[in-house]
């Protein structure tokens, strides 16, 4: 697969959608413009695109967003429509075809439905098309949704092999705090690590799990970061923003991965944005260092506590004992088993022949972890 010189970008409903709640056409416009230009100097580019749901309210004249399922879902469908007339409208004008790809979680958790993504969009783009890629919120449900397109947007970055990832918003970029509650917030250009002080910036608790907002696009950065993959988040009506972002300019925050990577393999970017989380375990001090340092598989004698249910197989949250989440990965133990183990000793463990075999397997084998640190 050929991944010289590919970007996927992001584009929020808040950059879509006109004050009169309809899809704005001159924004659109103004982006493909920017796209065909990259497009023609030799960039494949997949748009991953918010707003159905706006869109399709707009067009059903429904001003106030509906609470029931099936009228959100109807409303989806219809703008569906509408988006994917205005980008095909728009690329026309540049002699570009675009195509429509719509994922849930379903199409990603299953490992060959994930390859046949890949597949499917690295076609797409050999052939010069422009994917226009969305969730399926038409038959989206809250266990199969991805909660927010960054997460989205992270995965096909990974799917497609990118150079880049570029969010566009409705916000400059990361700030050091929130600037709509502190005239004295200041922008952060770089971020070359995402440590607690970064989470704590966005107002989150550390978790991978949020949705909407500005934690979500930090953990989708932590994943990016963990692949190798530059990501910029940027106000979306900045001018030339998409251009200046692909030829390196200055704009936003460009979260920038290390030159040293741990080694993420399809197989684990898989895990670390393909399937939802089903809990958590927390861990010690000496875990993490292991986990982190040293590329180890988490045991049992390393884990304090557990959260929530899971079986074996299930994708969980690694955190410490503050709270942090520094991993994530596939368990090889169900949660009912772990919290009977949860500080003991590997001794102590032995000792029980029920419990033993826990004590003689990883919880999470090392190939089957994704460290973010």
């Amino acid at each position: 697969m050929d991944t010289e010189k590919r970007l996927v970008v992001k584009i929020g409903s808040s950059t879509l959608m006109s004050a009169e709640n309809a899809v704005d056409s001159g924004r659109i416009t103004n982006l493909v413009d920017q796209v065909a230009k990259l497009v023609e100097d030799g960039w494949q580019v997949v748009i991953v695109t918010s707003a159905a749901i706006a869109a399709g309210l707009g067009a059903l004249s429904i001003e106030k967003r509906p609470k029931d399922m099936a009228t959100l879902q109807a409303a989806a469908s219809v703008g569906q429509c509408e988006l994917s007339g205005e980008y095909a409208k728009a690329f026309a004008r540049h002699n570009i075809l675009t195509s429509l790809v719509l994922l849930t979680r379903r199409d990603t958790a299953d490992r060959t439905a994930y390859l046949n993504a890949r597949a499917t969009l690295d076609r797409l783009l050999s052939l010069g098309v422009v994917p226009i890629v969305n969730e399926n919120d038409t038959v989206s449900v809250e266990q199969i949704r991805f909660g927010d397109n960054d997460t989205l947007a992270a995965l096909v970055a990974c799917l497609v092999g990118a150079n880049l990832l570029v969010i566009l918003s409705d916000i400059d970029g990361l700030y050091n705090s929130n600037p709509r509650a502190n005239s004295n917030a200041q922008l952060i250009s770089v971020v070359n690590r995402i440590d607690r002080s970064i989470v704590d910036a966005c107002g989150g608790a550390g978790s991978v799990a949020g949705s909407g907002g500005m934690i979500t696009k930090v953990s989708a950065a932590r994943v990016m970061m963990s692949a190798g993959i530059p990501m910029v988040i940027a106000h979306g009506c900045k001018k030339d923003v998409v251009l200046d972002a692909a030829l390196g300019k200055s704009v936003g925050t460009l979260f920038c991965p290390g030159e040293a990577q741990h080694e993420i393999t399809s197989r684990k970017l898989w895990i670390a944005l393909g399937d939802a989380v089903h809990g958590s375990i927390v861990v010690d001090e000496g875990a993490k260092y292991a986990l982190i340092d040293t590329g180890s598989s988490l045991l049992a004698v390393g884990i304090i506590d557990v959260e929530g249910h899971f079986v074996e197989g299930d994708i969980v949250e690694v955190r410490d004992s503050q709270d942090y989440v520094f991993a994530r990965g596939k368990v090889n133990v169900q949660s009912d088993a772990i919290s009977l183990v949860c500080g003991m000793s590997t001794e102590e463990i032995l000792e029980n022949s029920l419990l033993a075999p826990i004590a003689e397997k990883p919880v999470i084998h090392r190939d089957d972890l994704v460290v973010f640190e």
